[in-house]
């Protein structure tokens, strides 16, 4: 589907479909795609009231208690793992996930999380968010 960065509320209700109760989100695309900017949306789509913020340098975002967004890009897979964020994945609630690779895919899917990926890519002034039940 492609859409408007300021009208996602088409792939956050896909989200909510695909994981109900909560889950991981994968998200994949490239330097500036809307990854923050989607989780942004989701935030505010909760009604929590907290502005979300790119975890680029902190890895780590909580917001409330039902959202948390990781950005693994400068660390990747191994760091994530390796500093316990991992575990952290079986707390209740939405973990968004930027920079994921098929390791950490394959890695979720060996124990059992529920997760789906999302593709962004530019589309002229819009963005296609493919969206890929795990």
């Amino acid at each position: 589907m492609i859409r408007d960065l300021d009208s996602l509320d088409d792939v956050i209700h896909r989200i909510v479909e695909y994981l109900p109760e909560g889950g991981i989100v994968l998200l994949k695309g490239d330097l500036a795609s809307g990854k923050t900017t989607l989780v942004k949306a989701f935030v505010k789509f909760l009604g929590l009231d907290e502005e979300a913020t790119s975890p680029t340098f902190s890895v780590m975002n909580v917001y409330g208690d039902r959202v948390y967004h990781y950005d693994i890009y400068n660390e990747g897979t191994a760091k994530f793992i390796e500093s316990g964020l991992l575990e952290n994945l079986e707390k209740k609630g939405y973990h968004f996930i930027e920079w994921a690779d098929e390791k950490l895919e394959t890695i979720l899917q060996t124990y059992g999380f529920d997760s789906i990926m999302i593709e962004i890519k530019p589309a002229s002034y819009k963005r296609e968010y493919i969206i890929h039940a795990a």
